[in-house]
């Protein structure tokens, strides 16, 4: 069952298969490749396929609120792909998104927490976008080497805020275990594993989506952000761009293994101690809101935990200008 836990972590993840190939798929899926080939393309499986994923990237692009400068920078684990906005002077805000993902998913909240901060919003290495990464990454140490190495390349020094979505709160948890004399304060947004286990209900609706065919991926989108696809033509005009993007990733994309998320344990939870904002929408899909709020209050009652109304994993898009502000209520001084 952990196994099967690790096929989606995000909206952008779209696999599926009969049930009669789950073998094949947790082969496919978890083992990472050989040997990472060096070529014109990769990570990508051909040069055609990496034409067709960036078109639609750089599609999305062009929705990216605010001015930008583009910086990619290198570490032990590849080239990593930062979008750098605020002011140069003020205090830096890491934004890590949920796995399937990329910078992008940060477009709601960037142009706002870019007021107060200086934001830098990751590709992160292993995931869909524009970094690319040497070698695949294999555990919660070496993701955490990686972000000390992207922290060191950008010369962020101490005191840097992180801010993680889904997958990338579950990475972002597991660098303030480690690292707690870097970071300043920390904000998880519904982060993956975590708090509580995934939900066997999500876990089998997204199993369900690995039939390779657009409206399965689409099916699994329109029920995990379901406010956001209620909420206008807007909202379900992105997740339409997102079902486009994330099934092609996966059709583009060499496969790859995917790090296993895990519950922070009780002891774990009561030695962070820097300050840490957790944020959940009251729909969440991949466990259940008011008991992941209530574990907290058990287990570590010095975590401002909070649940987000009319929202569920699309938290921080659906209800980006409440998230937007409880952010920065926690995060300014």
């Amino acid at each position: 069952m952990k196994a099967l836990k690790l096929v989606l972590l995000a909206a952008g993840l779209m696999l599926a298969l009969p049930v009669s190939v789950i073998a094949g798929l947790a082969v496919w899926v978890f083992a990472a490749p050989p040997a990472t080939e060096p070529s014109e393309y990769h990570p990508f499986r051909s040069l055609p396929a990496k034409t067709q994923f960036l078109a639609l990237y750089e599609t999305m692009e062009r929705d990216w609120p605010v001015e930008s400068e583009l910086r990619t920078v290198g570490t032990s684990h590849g080239r990593t792909f930062v979008r750098i906005t605020g002011p140069t002077e003020a205090p830096p805000l890491v934004l890590l998104h949920g796995a399937g993902g990329s910078s992008l998913h940060w477009g709601p909240n960037v142009e706002a927490l870019s007021q107060r901060f200086r934001t830098y919003a990751v590709d992160v290495i292993d995931d869909f976008g524009r970094s690319v990464y040497a070698r695949p990454i294999e555990s919660a140490d070496e993701y955490v080497r990686w972000l000390d190495e992207l922290f060191d390349a950008l010369e962020l020094g101490d005191q840097v805020n992180l801010m993680g979505l889904s997958y990338g709160g579950w990475i972002a948890s597991q660098y303030v275990l480690r690292h707690p004399e870097r970071v300043g304060k920390v904000v998880l947004l519904a982060p993956a594993e975590t708090v509580l286990p995934l939900d066997d209900a999500w876990i089998w609706r997204t199993l369900s989506t690995v039939l390779p065919h657009r409206y399965f991926t689409e099916r699994l989108l329109y029920w995990l952000m379901e406010d956001l696809a209620q909420a206008s033509d807007s909202g379900r005009e992105l997740l339409n761009q997102w079902t486009d993007l994330g099934f092609a990733a996966v059709a583009s994309y060499k496969p790859k293994g995917l790090v296993p998320p895990s519950v922070l344990t009780e002891e774990e939870w009561q030695s962070i101690t820097v300050p840490l904002l957790y944020l959940v929408g009251e729909n969440e899909k991949i466990y259940p809101a008011d008991r992941a709020v209530e574990r907290l209050a058990t287990v570590a009652p010095h975590v401002q935990a909070e649940i987000i109304p009319g929202a569920g994993h699309d938290l921080s898009v659906v209800q980006a200008e409440l998230v937007n502000r409880k952010v920065l209520e926690f995060l300014v001084p």
